[in-house]
């Protein structure tokens, strides 16, 4: 297949007539960002078998909550929801639930009825369309094409919690409008970690600069040849060319389409940039990140925080005491926690 390089125009401010009425187009340079959802989260299992893995919560707030509400903050104006069919619970959470609005609002609930109408920002458009069958990242990016048009765009993985002020796509649309130019979201990783990760090739006059262009990305390489420590983060800003790069793809590591793989041909054709972010970053995709994240944010929370900070304090007194005994004694751990405790209060 020949891939030809498509340049999107910016976006600029402009006055279209319509029906005799001025209307002012959007001057944003990046409107429209995908939300690619359509997984089954079977490392999730049994929790995923009936409730999407974007509605776990962290805390009271599920991921894909936080996702849009870093899309919103970002100035996005419509989102594009890759789905599958058992995904409706999403669908769900993000419409209006006029029948419990109005049970909060006779019970004059209204701290909570103005935080469920806060959970659909204004002035952002959903669109949702499916992934018949999971056959990777880079397919799901290119199941959106249509919505998307020749404009460029944000990917956001709402697996990948960051707890980021600013959020880390508008950290990476200010960039962008420096500098148009297709971005990638990296962090440092272990050496070993790199084969959980798409890492980047990438060069620059200052190896600690928050930007540096990507020779190269190369999807889960075992640590002894990857290029780089630089793990690519679920947050993307593409030209729409990678369409054309995503189209007639081989399948790649796992015997899916790989948006790496993508990226990869997209570097032949323009510019591509790492983009190294502030913020903290939490992998909800894996058991353990999920739980750092929930500990994380729980302790953040305004309602429980100073709460559960006491009880991970009380958890940490009581791990502490239980090394405190040598482990080849028979001690009943639960009893001898107990005594710890009596001891203490005594």
């Amino acid at each position: 297949m020949s891939i030809s390089a498509a340049t999107a125009t910016p976006n600029r401010k402009e006055v279209v007539s319509f029906s005799g009425a001025s209307i002012r187009k959007s001057t944003k340079l990046v409107r429209k960002a995908v939300f690619p959802v359509a997984g089954l989260g079977t490392r999730f299992l049994p929790a995923t078998k009936a409730v999407a893995k974007e509605m776990l919560p962290i805390v009271d707030r599920p991921l894909i909550q936080y996702a849009v509400d870093e899309a919103a903050a970002a100035g996005i104006e419509e989102i594009v929801f890759v789905t599958h069919r058992s995904k409706r619970s999403i669908e769900d959470h993000l419409h209006r639930a006029v029948e419990l609005e109005n049970e909060l609002a006779s019970q004059e609930k209204h701290a909570s009825l103005k935080m469920l109408r806060q959970l659909t920002p204004n002035g952002v458009r959903f669109t949702f369309v499916r992934q018949e069958e999971p056959r990777g990242l880079g397919h799901a990016i290119l199941c959106a094409q249509h919505q998307i048009g020749n404009e460029p765009f944000a990917v956001l993985l709402p697996d990948d919690l960051i707890d980021a002020q600013p959020p880390v796509l508008a950290q990476m649309i200010s960039q962008y409008e420096q500098a148009p130019s297709s971005l990638v979201a990296v962090r440092t990783v272990p050496r070993e970690d790199t084969c959980h990760y798409g890492i980047v090739d990438a060069f620059g006059e200052d190896a600690e600069s928050r930007t540096m262009k990507i020779r190269n990305v190369v999807e889960k390489p075992s640590p002894d040849v990857a290029p780089s420590n630089l793990a690519i983060v679920g947050r993307y800003i593409l030209s729409p060319t990678i369409f054309e790069c995503l189209a007639n793809l081989d399948p790649g590591v796992g015997g899916e389409i790989q948006l790496t793989d993508g990226i990869a041909r997209l570097l032949k054709l323009e510019s591509v940039v790492s983009y190294r972010y502030q913020g903290r970053h939490y992998d909800c995709g894996s058991k353990i990140g999920f739980l750092e994240a929930t500990v994380a944010y729980g302790l953040q929370h305004p309602e429980v925080g100073r709460q559960f900070r006491e009880v991970i304090l009380r958890v940490g007194r009581e791990l502490a005491s239980e090394r405190s005994y040598p482990s080849n004694l028979a001690i009943d751990k639960p009893v001898a926690r107990s005594v710890v405790l009596k001891s203490a209060s005594a």
